[in-house]
């Protein structure tokens, strides 16, 4: 079955198919297959004159943990050339076993449900570690960058780190989403850069708290794509450079209406009051009309995230949407169960479909998985159960799903803090 095939099944069906297997210990990559990685993903790298700049990498010859952030699948590539000649066990996500199970697995890849509290993750990585001796390739931002900046890392992540006892090595690239941003993956003409970086040796775990531990990780975690284009002067000069930026950006910041722009060619439209963008050679934003509100795109995207904040404070917030459900119970794919209702609140999600019920309280996700036309299928959200994982794509693509990401987010702040509380007006 191919991921763009829609194939229809009953819930009773799909509920008596075999589970993936989460639990099963890493491999460590065939040596034929590992040449094969090298030979695949280190020529794109020299392709698009990735610069890989080491820092505090000296002497250090043994397993350990990589984190890195994620802007597209160069990522990948780059991170395969950056630990050359060392092999990679790789936490991977669900979807990425889709007809491929034993060779993902064979390459040292091992599986994991987005945004769920998995205990068999720690022992998996710990066996890639002790056992394999890897090198332990860890994407704790779990999804691709929207915009090219940092996204929120899980709590879970230092405590982590200081119960395996490695060192701790980060890779953050630079220029990997202005070449192929999420919202539209056709490929821009510009040089990459890496920082290569051991952030924590094996000797200071043992003497760093946990919060230590987790400042580290997180001051390293903070990157800016389009500051970092602006700075360096990286001209992108495709003419459809602003195509799909509507999809991050979808609420006007003149008229304040939702689910209104539009995008085509280098410009960002409203459909609702008329206000024009143009976004330049250097990434920034101007308003050929009038006065420009936001010409840096990770401001308009995070004032959005102000307003979804205010609008729950203020108990308005609650979408139900009708949505084309798909569950993903093994790697034999996607399986369409039929149409539903997702409602998401104050109370957190509840997918209902036919024999389905599905709730997820708000403290039960940091975070979202989003797609932008997911293989064909459309716009679209997924979050997993311990058992499932369901993509819903709302019937009404004019409705940016990337709000979901925001209230997500906001909610769970909330609700961790415990200080303002969310109320009902």
């Amino acid at each position: 079955m191919k991921i763009s095939d829609i194939t229809f099944r009953s819930i009773e069906e799909v509920k008596v198919m075999t589970r993936f297997d989460l639990k099963s210990m890493p491999v460590k990559p065939k040596w034929y297959l590992q040449v094969l990685a090298w030979v695949l993903a280190i020529p794109e790298t020299f392709f698009v004159h990735s610069k890989i700049r080491k820092y505090n990498m000296k002497g250090l010859k043994g397993p350990y943990i990589l984190l890195c952030n994620h802007n597209s699948f160069l990522d990948f590539k780059v991170a395969t050339r950056a630990i050359f000649p060392k092999r990679s066990n790789y936490i991977v996500a669900v979807d990425g076993f889709i007809g491929r199970e034993g060779l993902m697995r064979n390459v040292g890849c091992f599986m994991k449900r987005k945004f769920v509290s998995d205990k068999a993750i720690i022992r998996q990585i710990k066996y890639s570690l002790d056992t394999n001796k890897t090198v332990c390739q860890i994407y704790p931002e779990a999804r691709y960058s929207l915009v090219g900046t940092n996204s929120q890392l899980p709590d879970s992540l230092s405590k982590m780190v200081k119960l395996i006892q490695y060192p701790v090595v980060t890779l953050i690239s630079h220029g990997h989403h202005l070449r192929q941003p999420f919202w539209n993956l056709k490929p821009r003409k510009l040089r990459t850069s890496s920082e290569f970086t051991q952030i924590i040796t094996k000797d200071e775990i043992a003497e760093l708290s946990i919060e230590e531990i987790d400042k580290r990780i997180k001051d390293k975690f903070v990157y800016d794509e389009y500051k970092y284009q602006l700075d360096n002067k990286i001209s992108i000069k495709e003419p459809f450079r602003a195509e799909g930026l509507h999809k991050p950006l979808y609420k006007c910041p003149h008229c304040k209406v939702d689910h209104q722009m539009i995008s085509k060619g280098y410009t960002l439209i409203c459909n609702s009051c008329g206000e024009t963008y143009e976004m330049n050679e250097y990434g920034q934003l101007h308003n050929v009309k009038g006065e420009t509100i936001f010409s840096h795109i990770p401001d308009w995207f995070e004032w959005q995230r102000k307003e979804v904040h205010q609008e729950i404070l203020d108990g308005k917030y609650n979408i139900e949407l009708e949505v084309d459900i798909d569950m993903l119970p093994n790697s034999s794919g996607f399986y369409r169960i039929g149409k539903g209702t997702l409602i998401h609140n104050k109370d957190g999600y509840k997918l209902m479909g036919k024999n389905l019920l599905v709730k997820k309280p708000v403290i039960a996700n940091f975070g979202i998985h989003i797609e932008y036309d997911y293989f064909g299928r459309g716009d679209g959200i997924s979050f997993s159960t311990n058992e499932d994982t369901y993509y819903m794509y709302p019937t009404n693509q004019n409705y940016s799903v990337t709000k979901f990401h925001f209230a997500t987010e906001e909610l769970y702040k909330i609700k961790a803090s415990n200080k303002s509380g969310i109320v009902d007006r």
